[in-house]
């Protein structure tokens, strides 16, 4: 099987040169090495092509490394919200965020805008969210900051 599998990549290296429009392919295949390295071959857009791209990102394991610095064809996040900073001000704030959240305005649910990278345009609309779903944000009076920062990226997503 693995002899195989290594022809169908050696045979498939053969066929690279052509380049195409990356837009569907990435759909079906996401990012990695595989991608890298075969995304330009010709055959690439083939349903043979795919399989090939989608198994070498897998076994490679380096999606999420790419996904996160934006190497191996992938693209980083434009909107990368640090988790650990952002539980850090949900726990030092929970009161005055959760009052503001009930609210749909304040000091604390502008920073936490801000910490989540959220466009000034945007912010209106997703304060009225976050007050629309206030209870599956504080899900109890014992929710702690990590499920109130999943409950917020849950409910803005």
């Amino acid at each position: 099987m693995k002899k195989v599998l290594v022809g169908i990549v050696v045979a498939s290296m053969m066929f690279a040169g052509s380049a195409f429009a990356a837009g569907e392919f990435r759909q079906n295949t996401g990012c990695g090495l595989g991608t890298a390295a075969l995304g330009k071959a010709a055959f690439a857009d083939t349903l043979i092509g795919n399989l090939v791209v989608t198994f070498l990102n897998g076994i490679s394991g380096n999606q999420t490394f790419g996904i996160t610095t934006g190497t191996s064809e992938c693209k980083a996040p434009s909107k990368v919200a640090d988790n650990g900073i952002l539980k850090e001000f949900v726990v030092a704030n929970m009161d005055n965020l959760a009052k503001d959240i009930a609210m749909g305005q304040g000091e604390s649910l502008t920073t936490l805008a801000e910490l989540m990278g959220i466009a000034k345009d945007s912010r209106t609309a997703v304060y009225a969210k976050l007050q629309s779903n206030f209870s599956n944000i504080f899900t109890s009076e014992n929710v702690d900051a990590a499920h109130v920062v999943d409950n917020i990226i849950t409910v803005i997503m």
